[in-house]
């Protein structure tokens, strides 16, 4: 009886690896955003299939709750929310943190947009982004699902939120 159920979760295992299509390189200008699910601090599955087209999208990986850094950036992120919604996009930040620890870095920090938790950084790898040393960049997606805007600075977590913003006004002012 063990055996077909051992069976039956080695190979679920592997057809869920093999639907993560890792990248070799960071995705750039041009590329589709990848489709995936994750749940969020509230423990929600959200689901990008549901969001690509109806709003713009920022999605930002960053490396870990709660450190200096990665706070300031959610930070500016949430100073700058209310521009970004008046523009019609949506913030997303993801990392490989649990949902309880989303949820509490949400609640100290008064974080009011989505943080996914990618517990096995399957997304990340989707993005062609790999762990700490490149796991802080910034895609903004537009209405089509392409990535219209890439940031990517290590040390700089406040200038995600700002260069995505001022990219997001540049285009709309444009229309």
């Amino acid at each position: 009886m063990k055996k077909p159920a051992l069976f039956l979760g080695i190979l679920s295992a592997i057809l869920i690896f093999s639907m993560v299509k890792a990248q070799t390189h960071p995705l750039a200008i041009g590329d589709t955003c990848p489709r995936f699910s994750l749940p969020d601090q509230n423990d929600s599955l959200v689901n990008m299939k549901d969001l690509i087209g109806k709003k713009i999208l920022v999605i930002y990986f960053y490396p870990k709750d709660e450190s200096l850094v990665c706070t300031r950036e959610a930070c500016a992120f949430r100073d700058n929310y209310e521009a970004f919604k008046k523009l019609g996009a949506i913030v997303i930040g993801v990392n490989y943190g649990t949902v309880k620890s989303h949820k509490d870095f949400s609640e100290k920090d008064k974080l009011p947009f989505v943080l996914l938790s990618d517990s096995n950084n399957a997304v990340l790898k989707m993005f062609g982004l790999s762990g700490f040393a490149n796991g802080r960049a910034t895609y903004v997606v537009d209405l089509n699902g392409k990535i219209v805007f890439t940031h990517n600075a290590m040390l700089q977590g406040a200038a995600h939120a700002e260069k995505a913003l001022e990219y997001i006004e540049r285009m709309e002012s444009k229309h």
